[in-house]
This record gives C-alpha cells, sequence and structure tokens, in this order.
C-alpha cells in the first residue's frame, strides 16, 4: 500500500507552485496557463464582447479557424479598414462592443423576439442611430424608420449566429453601464457620448454586482443551449483598464472592483459548467509579473508584444497542433474598434 502524502501539497505538479512555475522563471517561459479547450479548425466560432475580443477573433481567422462573419461588409467600401469603422468584420455579427453582462443577454432576447427596447434610436444633428450601437455608423440614418429596418436585419444575422455556432468567445469588459429607467435596457455607452441627449430623469448608472453577472450569464447560457444544445462558450476579461468611471471611486479603483467582479464570475462558470471554459488572457497582460511591460505608455492599451504572448498560450498543447504555431503577421494589424475610448478622447 502506498504510503499517504506528508500534506496534499507533495503530490501537485509543478505549475501549483509559485517559486517553480513564476518566481524563478523568465516571464516568456511561463507555460501550462490553461488547459486548452476542444477546438477543431471546422468549430464555426463567433465572437463578441469588448474590444480585445478582436484580436482573438483576428487571430483565429489568420490561423484557418471557421471564423463566423453573419453580416459581410458590402462592395461599397474601398478596403477593410473603412469597412471596419463601419462595423463591419469586426465581431462576428455587427453589435460594435458587448461591454456588460446585461447588453449580452438583452440583446439575446431581442433578437428572439422576446423584449423589445423602449428606446431604440438616437438622434444627433437631425441624424438618427441605433442607441444599442450608436458607434457603428459614422454619419447616422435620415430617418428613425431607416434605423430600425436595419436593425431588423442584424438581428435576423444574430439570431442565426447563435443557433449555427459550435463556440461562443465573449470577451468580459465592464461592469458599468448606462440604462434606461424606464425598462432597464443597458447601452453601450452613456447617451450624449456618441448620440442621444443625457437626461438624469431618464437614465441611470447602473454597475453590476458580482450576483447580477452571474445571474445575467447563466440566463445567456441557458437561452444559448435552448436554441443551440451543442454550443460552448469560452469566456475571457478584458485586461484593459476603464478608460473612465462614472462612480465615486478613483479609476484605479473602480477598474480593479470591476475586473475582479469579472474575472471571479468567468471563473466560476468555467468550474461549474462542462460547457464553459476560460482562458486567462487578463492575467496573461496584467498580472504584477508582467511588469506592466504590455502595455502602450497611456498604461492602458495593450501592445503588440502582450497581443502576440496572449496568443502563444492561447495556441498551445493540442490547438498549436489544430492550428499551427507561429502565423505570418499582416504589415498592420487592424485597427480595434472602441466605444468606450471615446470618454477620454481629450
Amino acid at each position: 500500500m502506498a504510503e499517504a502524502p506528508k500534506n496534499p501539497y507533495k503530490i501537485q505538479p509543478e505549475k501549483a507552485f509559485w517559486r517553480a512555475s513564476v518566481g524563478t522563471r523568465h516571464y516568456a517561459d511561463m507555460e501550462n496557463l490553461w488547459e486548452p479547450m476542444a477546438l477543431k479548425r471546422a468549430d464555426r466560432v463567433a465572437t463578441a464582447g469588448s474590444c480585445f475580443a478582436q484580436h482573438i477573433g483576428n487571430n483565429l481567422a489568420r490561423r484557418g479557424a471557421a471564423f463566423m462573419d453573419m453580416e459581410p461588409a458590402p462592395p461599397v467600401f474601398a478596403n477593410e479598414t473603412e469597412a471596419r469603422r463601419w462595423g463591419y468584420g469586426v465581431f462576428s455579427c455587427r453589435y460594435g462592443n458587448i461591454y456588460t453582462s446585461r447588453q449580452l443577454v438583452q440583446l439575446f432576447d431581442e433578437a428572439h423576439g422576446q423584449r423589445i427596447p423602449g428606446e431604440r434610436v438616437w438622434e444627433k444633428d437631425g441624424r438618427f442611430f441605433d442607441a444599442l450601437r450608436p458607434g457603428l455608423d459614422p454619419v447616422g440614418q435620415e430617418s428613425p424608420e431607416d434605423v430600425l429596418q436595419m436593425r431588423n436585419r442584424h438581428l435576423e444575422a444574430v439570431r442565426r449566429m447563435f443557433a449555427e455556432l459550435d463556440v461562443f468567445v465573449f470577451t468580459m469588459g465592464l461592469t458599468e453601464g448606462w440604462e434606461s429607467v424606464s425598462d432597464g435596457t443597458m447601452f453601450p455607452v452613456a447617451p450624449g457620448t456618441i448620440a442621444g441627449t443625457y437626461r438624469p430623469e431618464d437614465y441611470r448608472l447602473h454597475n453590476l454586482r458580482h450576483h447580477e453577472v452571474s445571474r445575467d450569464m447563466l440566463e445567456f447560457w441557458d437561452r444559448l443551449r435552448s436554441v443551440n444544445p451543442a454550443a460552448r462558450m469560452l469566456l475571457t476579461v478584458s485586461p484593459v483598464p476603464l478608460a473612465a468611471t462614472a462612480t465615486q471611486n478613483h479609476v484605479l479603483v473602480a477598474t480593479i472592483q470591476s475586473k475582479s467582479i469579472l474575472r471571479s464570475v468567468a471563473g466560476e462558470l468555467s468550474e461549474d459548467y462542462d460547457g464553459i471554459h476560460y482562458f486567462p488572457s487578463f492575467e496573461v497582460i496584467s498580472s504584477h509579473p508582467a511588469r506592466g511591460m504590455f502595455f502602450e505608455p497611456d498604461l492602458r492599451n495593450v501592445n503588440m508584444f502582450g497581443v502576440d504572448l496572449v496568443m502563444k498560450h492561447f495556441f498551445s498543447g493540442p490547438l498549436a497542433e489544430e492550428f499551427g504555431g507561429e502565423v505570418e503577421k499582416p504589415l498592420q494589424e487592424p485597427e480595434l474598434i472602441c466605444d468606450e475610448a471615446r470618454l477620454d478622447a481629450s
């Protein structure tokens, strides 16, 4: 009979110990940060979330994954860069940034006819914008009817995406959001930032708590599996700090609170549900062993060295075998589309 270990840590692998796996290693040589999920080239992958989700989608597509583009750009744009500024090719559908769990579950319900937001159109200088994705249209439409017609087509694409995907990659970005007082509809940006008019009596800040984010994500998961029983979900947390906060906290404190909640929820969901996975892009970029080296001088935006390291860890183990190792990078990375950045445009 084998002798029992003196304590339960004696049987843990090397990655469980700080000194061996972090403290005495060069950061570039760290390994085994995650157990790669099963993913094949033929798996249909859809992406959504904050700005950082775009890196994962871009790299999956570059390595030959079946990246879903449900709303491809029409042939009126001069190039890909111009099309991206109108929201084409950024995510799997043209929904812009989905920063919060509340936006995600509300989008699903709207796409499936379960809710109609009370406020869907914002106005600015005589032009009209989709209030649920105002940053996608640089010039606006001539009438509210035009906006709603385009939104209906968009929702049809979203509905098909959820029904047809194999893997849904969602990058959780924020807990803060602005919602309608009348029906709780949460917008991607505060009214008045891009379009619309801010009225304190009609809109309020809602900083989602842990239990709210957890409930939203579980409700979304149940809804997704109801229309697509085999669907899987990969969660990440954006390492990009808040551009601004509307709470009473310093933006640094607000950032840590927000990211801590999102990271906690993502971890719990991946531990409790077999079909939900977590990839630690947040830890790779933001943990203190990185010494802040993967941020641009503004200490907010992630530089390409950081993005490359994140992708190195993502495409490891069986994913390296399936998708290959390093791939040739384009001369210029696609511009990230980030509505939140407009809060600190000055």
